[in-house]
């Protein structure tokens, strides 16, 4: 039995990965549609999915830390540091990002039922400022800066597959 790293992630992982890429993508888009054609008929027809998409990445995300705990023994070892960082920069901000938008939602005192699913029943009485406060504040601004990690990491993935000295996206590729 080898005691080297995997080159490549598991299906799951690669699965994760690939699906939350995908759904993220499908995040900024909806917001990328409402800073630039607000109220027209694409902002609504986005707009509307923009929560319970956050929800399922919310739910997502924990999956996808949990696996990366269990399954840490049979993932590719990062290739330095900076790596390493960026990894877990990303990780605390796909975390970050809907729970102040969850925050905010609670502190509104609105019901919120993503999908038909009743997550929060919302209540009487004023709403809960700090919580509304502080997810307005950094809610977008933790998305924006999100996505600029996210197209660093795409970035890094390409320069490393260009210059040859570490192709990592093969790692996250079928077996």
């Amino acid at each position: 039995m080898s005691t080297a790293a995997p080159r490549h992630y598991g299906r799951i992982s690669r699965y994760l990965h690939w699906g939350m890429a995908v759904a993220f993508a499908w995040q900024f888009a909806t917001t990328g549609a409402r800073q630039l054609v607000s109220e027209s008929a694409l902002d609504e027809l986005l707009w509307a999915t923009h929560k319970p998409m956050g929800v399922l990445l919310m739910l997502l995300v924990m999956i996808r830390i949990i696996w990366a705990l269990l399954d840490r023994a049979n993932r590719p070892s990062e290739i330095n540091r900076m790596a390493t960082l960026g990894h877990l920069s990303l990780y605390l901000l796909m975390f970050a990002v809907p729970a102040l938008a969850l925050l905010r939602q609670y502190g509104s005192g609105r019901a919120f039922s993503p999908l038909g699913i009743p997550l929060m029943p919302g209540f009487e009485g004023d709403e809960i400022e700090w919580m509304t406060s502080l997810g307005s504040l950094l809610h977008g601004f933790l998305g924006w800066t999100l996505l600029v990690l996210v197209i660093g990491h795409i970035v890094m993935t390409v320069w490393h597959r260009r210059t040859g000295d570490h192709d990592v996206m093969e790692r996250m590729l079928v077996k």
